[in-house]
Parts: structure tokens; C-alpha cells; sequence
């Protein structure tokens, strides 16, 4: 393998990316085309989960809302320029649960920059606001970057082995 080209780790990395961006896709697709969801507000499925339409035009989980194109466009930006510094980190991860996470991030940044730079707002319809304690309305992509920076930070926090060690010292 060429000294530039991806590990075993980074190819899967981009797998899990690519895996993530269709389901998050595919999901929206079926949410808007399939269960026609902008003309129905809300379907009760579960317990606690709904689907619920939402147009979010802020940042995570709706947060700083703006209608203003300006920010569309910056966050599309935001996203794509994040994503492809993750693709290039996530070339030659040193550890599996390290390159699951990118790949997480990667496949959900780019999914929402889909949306904002096609729509204008990121779709968003997992409800479980009848938990009582999470009061937004998130998507595939969104649940993808919050277990990928899980994953990060369990990665960050498991002990380096002697071999490890060594290797980072030379």
C-alpha cells in the first residue's frame, strides 16, 4: 500500500461515512416522499417516539436559528470545511473506535450539509420529546455526529498499551 494512501482502518472509516450519508439521506427522502410527513406534522409511532417535521434552520438541534441566507450558506461551509478535515484525519487511524467515530462524523456532517445547501434547513423528524427530559427533534445525521464524538471521547479516554507508547516516542 502506498505510503499516501488510506489504512485498513481509514478505508473503513470511509465506509461507515458513506454507510451513514445514505441511511440519513435515505431516511429523508422516505420521511418527506414516503410518509409524506410536511403534510401530516407528526406520526405517533411508540412509547415516547414520534416522527415530527421540523425545518431546522439552526445549528445543532435547532439552536441559534436564523432565516438569514448569510448563515445558511456559512454553515453549509462550516460543515464542508469540518467534514473534509476529518476525511484527511481519518486517513490512517491508529484505532478502530477512533476511525468509527470519524466515519460517524464525516457521513452525518456531510448529510446536514446536504440538506442546508439543497433546502435551506436541515430535515429533522426523531421525536422523543415525550421522554420529558430532550426536548428537540433530530435526524439520522445528527444522531451519527453525537455517537461519533461519544465514540471520540471513549477512544480518548481508554488507556495507550506499552506498543503504542513506544511508537508515538520515535
Amino acid at each position: 500500500m502506498a505510503a499516501n494512501a488510506p489504512s485498513r482502518l481509514g478505508w473503513a472509516a470511509y465506509a461507515i461515512a458513506a454507510a451513514t450519508l445514505l441511511v440519513d439521506q435515505v431516511s429523508k427522502w422516505w420521511i418527506i416522499e414516503g410518509l409524506l410527513l410536511p403534510l401530516r406534522g407528526s406520526v405517533r409511532l411508540f412509547g415516547p417516539l414520534s416522527f415530527s417535521f421540523v425545518q431546522n434552520r439552526g445549528v445543532s438541534f435547532g439552536l441559534m436559528h436564523t432565516d438569514a441566507d448569510l448563515m445558511r450558506w456559512a454553515l453549509t461551509l462550516f460543515s464542508v470545511v469540518v467534514a473534509i478535515a476529518i476525511i484527511v484525519f481519518a486517513r490512517r487511524p491508529e484505532r478502530a473506535l477512533l476511525g468509527a467515530g470519524l466515519g460517524l462524523i464525516i457521513g452525518g456532517a456531510i448529510g446536514n450539509a446536504i440538506d442546508r445547501a439543497r433546502l435551506g434547513y436541515v430535515i429533522d423528524f426523531i421525536d422523543v420529546q415525550r421522554l420529558g427530559f430532550f426536548p428537540w427533534v433530530f435526524n439520522v445525521a445528527d444522531s451519527a455526529i453525537t455517537i461519533g464524538v461519544i465514540a471520540l471521547l471513549a477512544d480518548s479516554l481508554r488507556p495507550a498499551r506499552p506498543a503504542e507508547v513506544v511508537r508515538k516516542e520515535a
